[in-house]
């Protein structure tokens, strides 16, 4: 009994002793973050039923989903700059929320009065793309406040210890993962309730319920405006306290602010901003061949030179270190994925419906939420390499199911046990065992950057090696759309008279699921060899 408490209390004890009020401002907005998830099944559906869009451009399209998170670079420094008016681009990101969920209400409750605008397709690429822009705001403003919202000083005024701030700030970046993924939780749950008997549903009132589902995403700028409102609130009871207690108003800034190295404006950082604003629109709007190849190569340069300027404020040791971690993360990262298809064998063959999608969804949530929790001191007692080794192997074992489902496996467990062990019991497993795994490999990272980042420059640390591992999620992409390139799938399409526009063609789909469950293995494999054998070699 005595070890069964002592696991409990180092698991799930010792997180809520480290929980602070002050944690509650970010936290929220990373919950906001995680919420959006109420649109992703509607979302799914939506392109399936209402355009005319191929796997290999939704990939595609993916890929420019992933670039606003490269802005992160001169949008980092920006806050450290401007740190007291940090919360006005929590309200930009709010607004282009809104105007991105807005624009699908619009495109599903008034399709008439926008395709006289412009087409739907563009309206849905503006929308997707909208989105991001607002997240990747707030994002760049909850990692500052995470910053700021670790204490400095205890009750009594006296300075905390090095090692106390050390540990809150590994627990403020643990608790944040797990704000994003609760917030993901609940959008699921929600979406088990909003999607029950859809499947039955006429098709124009499952446009109706899909409309109201993008209604009440509006809601979540107006949550993780919350946070910038109670971290307001909390500041200014706190300055009132202490006014109250006789200190003056100097003292009293020096109690409220941690304290910060002063931070001198690196132009190269917008320099790097406004090269890759450029690069991406010049590209991007123009009908130059291999243009998402240009914009990622440009991208990846701008964000190496701007890491180069970065890690010049670290020792040689922390240096390589940092290098050998970001270059591990972003081969896991890149790994490709199976695309949009996958979804359509499951939706027309295996007969999955949008509530079986969002009771998936929520099951992932949750167990990824006690996973996180549960795998805290395996992130705490291994290095960084290890920890990818571990999910690696995990994630490419764990493809399996979905690779025999294609194969019918799911029939012949069915008829063995009488039913039970169906498709659906397949996919319910598989995702229960997979769930907790994508979350943690970057906890590590954001907890070494909050603890051996300089002061005055967390937020721009963030930033910069955020992107430089978002650019992996691009990477991804862009092999994804190979992959969809050179395995065609496609779902059947139907025009308003029931025309088949295009036919259903899922043969090609059991290579694709091969090609990217060795590629899972193999690519973060070779690339941990090579850097724990080369003096970029990662031990922390």
């Amino acid at each position: 009994m005595t070890r069964a408490w002592r696991w409990i209390d180092s698991i799930f004890v010792d997180l809520s002793r480290q929980m602070r009020w002050s944690f509650l401002p970010p936290l929220l907005i990373y919950f906001a973050y995680g919420a959006q998830g109420i649109t992703s099944v509607a979302g799914a559906f939506y392109v399936k039923e209402y355009l005319d869009l191929p796997a290999a451009f939704l990939a595609g399209l993916s890929f420019w989903v992933g670039i606003p998170w490269a802005l992160k670079m001169p949008i980092g420094h920006l806050v450290d700059l401007i740190w007291r008016w940090k919360y006005l681009l929590i309200l930009l990101g709010a607004a282009l929320m809104a105007s991105s969920y807005g624009i699908i209400v619009a495109l599903l409750t008034l399709p008439e009065v926008m395709q006289a605008i412009m087409p739907v397709n563009a309206w849905y690429v503006t929308a997707i793309i909208l989105a991001p822009c607002g997240f990747v705001l707030q994002d760049v403003v909850a990692d500052a406040m995470s910053v700021e919202a670790v204490p400095h000083r205890d009750a009594d005024g006296t300075l905390l210890a090095e090692e106390e701030t050390r540990a809150l700030h590994t627990t403020m970046q643990t608790l944040g993962r797990i704000a994003l993924i609760g917030g993901s939780s609940a959008a699921a749950a929600l979406n088990v309730l909003l999607f029950e008997g859809a499947e039955a549903l006429p098709q124009a009132e499952k446009g109706a319920l899909y409309a109201h589902v993008y209604t009440l995403a509006l809601l979540v700028p107006v949550l993780s405006l919350s946070g910038v409102a109670l971290a307001l609130v909390q500041r200014l009871r706190r300055t009132a306290d202490l006014r109250r207690a006789g200190l003056p108003q100097a003292e009293i800034r020096t109690w409220l602010d941690p304290p910060r190295d002063p931070v001198d404006v690196n132009w190269w950082y917008f320099i790097g901003g406004g090269a890759f604003v450029a690069l991406s629109l010049s590209v991007g709007l123009s009908d130059l061949a291999y243009g998402q190849e240009i914009i990622f190569a440009g991208s990846m340069a701008i964000v190496l030179l701007l890491m180069r300027q970065l890690i010049a404020v670290l020792t040689p040791a922390q240096a390589r270190a940092l290098i050998g971690t970001a270059i591990i993360i972003f081969v896991y990262r890149a790994k490709p994925l199976s695309g949009p298809g996958a979804s359509w064998f499951e939706i027309d063959v295996l007969g999955f419906d949008p509530q079986f999608f969002s009771v998936l969804s929520l099951i992932a949530s949750l167990l990824t939420l006690v996973g996180m929790i549960v795998l805290r001191p395996m992130m705490a007692n291994h290095t960084i390499a290890w920890i990818v080794i571990f999910l690696t192997c995990s994630e490419a074992l764990l493809s399996l199911p979905n690779l025999a489902l294609y194969y019918g496996v799911h029939e012949w467990t069915s008829a063995m046990t009488g039913g039970v062990v169906d498709a659906r019991f397949i996919a319910l497993v598989d995702t229960a065992v997979e769930s907790p795994l994508g979350q943690v490999s970057m906890i590590p990272m954001l907890a070494w950057i909050a603890r051996n980042a300089p002061s005055g420059l967390k937020a721009t640390f963030f930033a910069v090696m955020a992107s430089f591992t978002n650019l992996a999620l691009s990477a991804s992409s862009l092999g994804t759309k190979y992959l969809n390139q050179i395995f065609v799938v496609t779902r059947e399409v139907t025009d308003a008279d029931g025309t088949v526009v295009t036919a259903a063609d899922y043969t090609q789909l059991g290579p694709l699921l091969i090609t990217v469950a060795v590629l899972t293995l193999v690519a973060p494999l070779i690339a941990i060899v090579i850097i724990q054998n080369s003096r970029f070699r990662s031990e922390d």
